[in-house]
């Protein structure tokens, strides 16, 4: 097993790779008809995906983030005028095509509809371009969040591949995706994931229904070598297993908006929360309340620092002492 340092200095450099970004088109509606006309009463439309979420919050909480990854060339004004109005580094490789868009359905039940598009294609020398782009960032960083899923053309083998070459470099690699590009990224041991209750459960092979069934898979993952295990529930909080132990974080009752980002929202609090050596508590409470809070709001918006703080206090912690 690849040895990790763990004394890391404080700081606010980051690298947050995205493959795949979106335009989301997020519509808010009484209820969906299928096979009908369907009234929105109103909209939003901005540059996302998870890792341009995950970079946005980093952003606006103090870091300095450099984004790579692709971007359709067609499209991607919408993406670097964002970049350039609130100061992320823009390091991406810009492909022939656009970005995809995901058009995103929110009912009066707070129920999310996803219509996800496709996009550009990458072929295996933008691949290559991208991992040397990667490659070089770890000159002066440390930390990597690799976030959201891949594009057409894109193979898995590939995250394993980068994941397996950043931990031998001994950089701390925060992921979070879905499906095949979970299951290759997993197996590289990266330092942190955070798959949601339905991801872990696909990716376990079966149903997880109670606290002990998410805790021994947890567990599982732990012992194939990932030192920190994040799993997001909604509004019944976070799970977080660690060799030093188990924390669990309960949320309070937030007036529900629409939960696109809240994810998303939890990654950047957590990897902000590492960069600047924060306690195990005060991490999580931290980034549960950073997330509780996105949704309240349509997109990932930072509110003030002070709404945090009265949120974070209000962020129930159980702990527990071993997680062996």
């Amino acid at each position: 097993m690849i040895e990790i340092n763990s004394a890391f200095e404080k700081t606010n450099r980051v690298v947050v790779i995205s493959l795949n970004p979106a335009i989301d088109l997020t519509g808010m509606l009484d209820s969906i008809n299928l096979g009908h006309v369907n009234a929105i009463n109103n909209s939003e439309q901005h540059p996302a995906g998870k890792g341009i979420n995950v970079a946005s919050v980093l952003v606006s909480l103090g870091a300095a983030v450099t984004l790579t990854g692709f971007l359709g060339q067609d499209n991607a004004n919408d993406f670097t005028n964002l970049f350039n109005s609130i100061g992320i580094v823009d390091d991406c490789i810009k492909v022939p095509g656009s970005t995809r868009t995901n058009c995103k359905l929110v009912d009066s039940h707070n129920q999310v509809t996803e219509f996800n598009f496709q996009g550009f294609i990458v072929t295996e020398t933008l691949i290559e371009k991208l991992e040397k782009r990667v490659l070089a960032l770890t000159n002066n960083h440390d930390y990597f969040v690799i976030s959201g899923s891949v594009p057409p053309g894109f193979k898995e083998m590939y995250l394993f591949d980068w994941i397996t070459k950043l931990r031998k470099m001994n950089k701390r690699v925060l992921f979070d995706s879905s499906k095949d590009a979970l299951k290759q990224g997993m197996q590289a041991l990266p330092w942190l994931v955070k798959p949601n209750e339905h991801e872990l459960s696909s990716y376990s092979g079966k149903l997880l229904i109670h606290e002990q069934d998410y805790l021994i898979a947890a567990k599982n993952l732990l012992a194939q070598g990932i030192e920190q295990v994040v799993i997001s529930k909604g509004e019944k909080g976070v799970l977080w297993v660690n060799q030093e132990g188990i924390l669990i974080s309960i949320p309070p009752p937030m007036n529900i908006v629409s939960t696109v980002g809240a994810g998303d929202t939890l990654v950047a609090g957590l990897c902000w929360s590492f960069m600047q050596q924060f306690s195990r508590t005060e991490t999580l409470s931290f980034s549960t309340a950073l997330a509780a809070l996105s949704v309240t709001q349509v997109g990932v918006c930072l509110p003030s620092l002070e709404e945090i703080y009265v949120t974070q206090k209000s962020v129930a912690i159980k702990k527990f002492d071993r997680a062996g």
